[in-house]
C-alpha cells in the first residue's frame, strides 16, 4: 500500500499566524487565556486562547456571494499556508470581480510582516534544515488584502484537480455570524449563509473538484477529517487532500460549557491536580496529504512525515461523559499503532511522544492516563491544549500539526507547566526539550457522542 504523505503544513493560533510562529510557541511554552472581548459574553468563565487581533485575516468578507464567518476565514489563512509550504499553489486567478475580500497578497514572503521574529525562524530552521522554499511560506494568510485574487493549483508537474479533495472539520464553523445577526451586533444579511462551509470555502479558493466534505463530530472531528483523506488516497480517490479543521470563538459554545461547570477559571491544564475543566482555544491548522508516488512524481521539495496508522471506535456509553474503562479508546489506539507497525520502545520502530486527548476535564484525564500508562508506560506526552486550549473541532488537527513538526524537527519541545500533576494521572509531562526517541508518534482525539480516534504519524522514509 502506497505510504501517505505529509508535504505541506499551515496553522493560524493563538501563538500567532504561521507554522514557525507555532513551533517557536511550543518552545516557549507560555501562554495564558483572555478575557473574550464580547460584551454579551454574560457568564461566569468568559475565558478563550485567542488569536491575537494582529494576525486575525482581514478578508475575505465573502466568497461567490456567500458571507464568511471567523472560522472560514481562519481555513484559509492555514490552507494558503499548507498549499503554498506543499508547492501546490498556481498562480493568482483573474479577478472576476467575483473575489470582493479575498485573502492574503500571493508574495507573502516579501511583506513587512514577514521581518517578525525573522531571526528566531532562521535559527530553527538553520537546527532543523528546512529548505529555503519556506521562505515564501511565512504567515501566508495573516495579511489579507481585500483585493488579492483567489489563488489556484499548480497544474504544473501534472497535478489534476479532478483528484485534489478537500477535508475540514469544525464544530461550530460560522455561528458567529448568525449570533451577531440573531443579537444584531452585525448587519444583518440578505444572503442564506450555511454555518458548516469551511471545506468547499477552501475547495472553492484552490478550485479543487474531487471529493469535498466537512466532518463535524465534536471534538473529534479534525481527526477524523485526516483519517477520511488517508482513506481517500489510499482508495484511490485522490492524490493530494487539503485536510484539518478550524475552530473560531462562539458565544454560545463558550456560555454552553461554562452552564455545563466545564471550564476551568485559570487556565487549561490538563492532568493537574488543580484543574478544573478546559479552556477553549481558536485557529485552524490544515496539512496537505499526498500519495508517496504522487508527491515522487512531482518532486516535492519536503516530506514531513506520513500518517502511518489510524483508528476509530466509538464508547457506546453516554452523550458527554466517557466510558470509565477506555475499553474503546484503548481499542482505537492498539489499531492505529497496529496499523502502522509502531511498537512501544525507542528506535526507529518506536513509539516516541503521545499528543494526548486530555482536556482538563476530570474523568477524561483519568481515563486516558490509565490506558496510556497501560499502552506506553514510558512514552512521554506533549499537551498541545496546555499550550492553545482546546480547539474543539480542530483539535485533532492542530495535534496533527504538532506530532508533524516534531517529527520533522526531531525534537520534543517542553510542556507548559501545569501546577501538581494528578496522582491519578500518571503520565510523564517532560519539563525540558528532549531529542525524539522513537520514530513514531500518537495523537489522540475523542469527543461527545463517545467518537474516538487515535493517529500514527511516522518519520518520512529515507
Amino acid at each position: 500500500m502506497d505510504d501517505v504523505l505529509v508535504t505541506g503544513l499551515g496553522a493560524l493560533s493563538p501563538l500567532g499566524a504561521g507554522t514557525d510562529a507555532f513551533w517557536r510557541g511550543m518552545h516557549a511554552a507560555d501562554t495564558a487565556p483572555l478575557r473574550v472581548p464580547d460584551p454579551l459574553a454574560h457568564m461566569d468563565h468568559p475565558l478563550m486562547y485567542l488569536v491575537p487581533e494582529a494576525d486575525v485575516p482581514d478578508g475575505p468578507e465573502e466568497q461567490d456571494g456567500l458571507p464568511l464567518g471567523r472560522g472560514s476565514r481562519f481555513a484559509l489563512a492555514a490552507a494558503r499556508e499548507a498549499v503554498l509550504d506543499a508547492g501546490l499553489a498556481g498562480p493568482p486567478a483573474p479577478d472576476t470581480g467575483r473575489n470582493r475580500g479575498r485573502g492574503a497578497a500571493q508574495d507573502t514572503g516579501q511583506d513587512a510582516g514577514r521581518d517578525r521574529g525573522r531571526d528566531t525562524a532562521q535559527d530553527a530552521e538553520r537546527d532543523t534544515g528546512q529548505d529555503a522554499g519556506r521562505d515564501g511560506v511565512r504567515d501566508a494568510g495573516r495579511d489579507a488584502g481585500p483585493d488579492a485574487p483567489r489563488a489556484g493549483l499548480d497544474p504544473r508537474g501534472g497535478l489534476d484537480p479532478r483528484r485534489v479533495a478537500v477535508a475540514l472539520s469544525s464544530g461550530m464553523g460560522d455561528t458567529d455570524l448568525h449570533e451577531g445577526w440573531w443579537t444584531g451586533q452585525a448587519p444583518a444579511s440578505g444572503r442564506w449563509a450555511p454555518a458548516f462551509p469551511v471545506a468547499s470555502v477552501v475547495g472553492g479558493w484552490f478550485g479543487a473538484q474531487g471529493v469535498n466534505t466537512c466532518v463535524s463530530n465534536a471534538c473529534a472531528a479534525s481527526g477524523y477529517a485526516l483519517s477520511v483523506a488517508a482513506d481517500l488516497i489510499r482508495s484511490g480517490e485522490a492524490d493530494v487532500v487539503i485536510a484539518g479543521g478550524a475552530e473560531a470563538y462562539s458565544r454560545v459554545a463558550l456560555g454552553c460549557f461554562n452552564r455545563l461547570g466545564a471550564i476551568d477559571p485559570e487556565r487549561c491544564r490538563p492532568f493537574s491536580a488543580e484543574r478544573r475543566g478546559t479552556v477553549f482555544g481558536e485557529g485552524a491548522a490544515v496539512l496537505v496529504l499526498e500519495s508517496a508516488a504522487h508527491a515522487r512524481a512531482r518532486g516535492a521539495r519536503t516530506v514531513y512525515g506520513r500518517l502511518a496508522g489510524a483508528g476509530w471506535s466509538c464508547d457506546a456509553y453516554h452523550a458527554t461523559a466517557p466510558e470509565p474503562s477506555g475499553a474503546q479508546i484503548e481499542r482505537a489506539m492498539r489499531e492505529a499503532l497496529r496499523e502502522a507497525g509502531a511498537g512501544d520502545g525507542a528506535g526507529p520502530g518506536g513509539l516516541g511522544f503521545v499528543m494526548p486527548h486530555g482536556t482538563g476535564t476530570e474523568l477524561n484525564d483519568v481515563v486516558e492516563s490509565r490506558v496510556l500508562g497501560a499502552l506506553a508506560p514510558r512514552t512521554p506526552l506533549y499537551s498541545v491544549k496546555a499550550l492553545i486550549g482546546h480547539t474543539g473541532g480542530a483539535a485533532g488537527a492542530f495535534a496533527a500539526l504538532a506530532a508533524m513538526l516534531v517529527l520533522h524537527h526531531k525534537t520534543l519541545p517542553p510542556n507548559v507547566p501545569i501546577g501538581e500533576p494528578d496522582p491519578e494521572c500518571a503520565v510523564p509531562l517532560p519539563s525540558g526539550s528532549a531529542p525524539m526517541t522513537g520514530g513514531y508518534g500518537l495523537v489522540n482525539a475523542y469527543a461527545f457522542g463517545g467518537n474516538n480516534i487515535s493517529l500514527v504519524f511516522g518519520e518520512a522514509a529515507a
